[in-house]
């Protein structure tokens, strides 16, 4: 085996050096060419066209029809979100037949709409009366549906069984409702009493104690918490205030953060110290117009100038009356001579200010920010950069800075907002779960190559051993030329008689069929 490999090798190796350069990139390129010619001919003959088979299916019935189509042995694609299966295009309509057969999708809609086609006279009152909650619950589920902020909504309802007597008294309705609500939404007061008035208005004797609203993240919709948070007065109002704003903080920072380092890989708690003193008080102030002067503007002037030559003219000491701005003459005399008076009055304001002051319902007196990290090597503490660790302080200190009431907490340092802010650097053990080993799988690219290049192999072999025959067909034929012009005629010929043909008959009788010839030569002997 070695000797036949060595010899395909040298015989390789000799047909390569023997081609001529061209001849090689000749059999290179041809080589690139069939790989690559094979490669495209396998993908888009292997490829297979996924169109959609369901879509807006929950996660609990797309994992179901899932079941279903790998027991079938069907080759499937959950498209992003998890809510559309995707099918090869040629088994579209087979798969759904069959999984129609099987009662899939089940999440068809019962409406108003089923009344004008499906009721008859043979529907019972129990069927009656479950499609018709069914259709209650459908409808309500749509009304629910066009409030801004709701996705999508689930609606189960629970009737009492109506009694037979007046006197009978069953249990009350109740209704429980799961909202998909967009991400970060917040509901005001007005939205979510508008939910519970419009569930309680579609039922019949429904109180509103006994509905129940909440979202997929199990964020409970209180009616009397949405009431008390339009007044800080209360305790209730109080806490949901501060539970909002800690719960915002709480959102704000976890989405930064987990845009930078992965979702799961930050833990973000806020706690808050809320200011709910209320102050309302009135200010009047009077303030200069000019305050270098501490002068008011002038608002009027009056300027009186009188004048008198001749006889018995008025003379004296002008006074002043109090508490008036004209201006008096005492002990005025008569006689020759000249009179003058000149009496001026301006008239100033001030600046008179009255401010009604009504202070916010609380402020944010103080904040602490804990988030928890885990490094990108989870065993490694250090294997999170000092400048990241520095960037993330920073950005908790920056939402500290903005948040904090300046009144209430004053000016505050670096040391002292640095004191609010703690980030931990630990690995996150309650994230391990087990996780199933996956076997590891041949793409089917390799196959491809590898079949191409078996295939290569194959024919390179076949030219050797063809080129190898027809070498050793042409050194056969140039022996038996060779031969032929050596050859020269025998002299003792012999020349054949009748003897010699049967002889050569004899001869070649016992070579072919030896028991027949030993029969002949003994019938030969017994006639002797």
């Amino acid at each position: 085996m070695n000797e036949r490999f060595t010899k395909v090798k040298s015989d390789s190796t000799q047909f390569w050096k023997s081609r001529t350069k061209k001849q090689k990139v000749a059999i290179i390129g041809t080589l690139i060419g069939v790989i690559a010619l094979a490669t495209i001919l396998t993908y888009f003959s292997t490829r297979t066209k996924m169109v959609p088979l369901f879509t807006e299916l929950s996660a609990t019935e797309a994992g179901e029809i899932a079941e279903v189509l790998t027991a079938q042995g069907v080759t499937y694609e959950i498209a992003p979100g998890g809510t559309n299966i995707l099918v090869p295009e040629e088994q579209v309509d087979t798969l759904t037949v069959s999984l129609a057969a099987q009662g899939y999708p089940e999440s068809g809609e019962i409406n108003n709409s089923f009344f004008t086609s499906n009721a008859g006279f043979g529907m019972t009152d129990n069927e009656f009366n479950v499609i018709k909650l069914a259709a209650t619950q459908t409808e309500l589920a749509n009304l629910i549906k066009q409030i801004d902020g709701v996705k999508n909504a689930n609606v189960m309802i629970n009737m009492p069984e109506q009694g037979v007597f007046v006197s009978d008294t069953g249990m009350e309705a109740s209704v429980s409702i799961v909202l998909d609500t967009e991400p970060g939404h917040q509901f005001s007061s007005e939205q979510i009493a508008t939910l519970y008035n419009l569930v309680s208005k579609s039922i019949p004797n429904l109180s509103q104690d006994n509905i129940v609203i909440t979202n997929q993240y199990s964020e409970y919709f209180d009616l009397e918490s949405a009431s008390a948070s339009n007044s800080v007065e209360t305790v209730e109002g109080q806490m949901q205030v501060k539970k909002t704003i800690e719960r915002d903080l709480q959102r704000q920072v976890q989405q930064m953060l987990g845009t930078l380092m992965g979702n799961d890989k930050v833990v973000v708690s806020v706690t808050t110290d809320i200011d709910f003193k209320q102050e309302t008080r009135q200010e009047k102030l009077v303030e200069p117009v000019n305050e270098e002067n501490m002068e008011g503007i002038e608002i009027s002037a009056q300027r009186i100038t009188e004048s008198y030559s001749g006889v018995d003219a008025a003379s004296g000491v002008p006074e002043a009356e109090t508490g008036t701005d004209n201006m008096t003459y005492r002990g005025v005399t008569s006689g020759d001579g000249d009179y003058e008076r000149v009496e001026e009055t301006i008239n100033k304001d001030v600046n008179r200010i009255t401010k009604d002051i009504q202070e916010s319902p609380y402020k944010v007196r103080d904040i602490g920010i804990q988030v928890m990290v885990e490094p990108p090597v989870a065993d490694d503490a250090a294997s999170l950069s000092d400048d990241v660790r520095n960037d993330i302080e920073q950005i908790l200190s920056t939402i500290v800075r903005t948040t904090i009431d300046k009144e209430a907490a004053g000016d505050l340092t670096d040391e002292q907002i640095g004191e609010k802010v703690v980030v931990s650097v630990q690995p996150f053990y309650g994230n391990d779960a087990p996780t199933a080993e996956e076997t590891p799988t041949i793409p089917w690219w390799v196959w491809v190559i590898g079949g191409i290049l078996v295939a290569v192999i194959l024919l390179l072999v076949f030219f050797i051993v063809r080129s190898r025959k027809q070498r050793k067909n042409e050194e056969e034929l140039t022996i038996i030329e060779e031969q032929e012009e050596l050859r020269v005629n025998d002299i003792n010929e012999e020349k054949e008689t009748e003897g010699t043909i049967r002889r050569k008959q004899l001869e070649k009788m016992a070579k072919e069929k030896p028991e027949d010839f030993a029969k002949l030569l003994r019938s030969w002997i017994t006639e002797d």
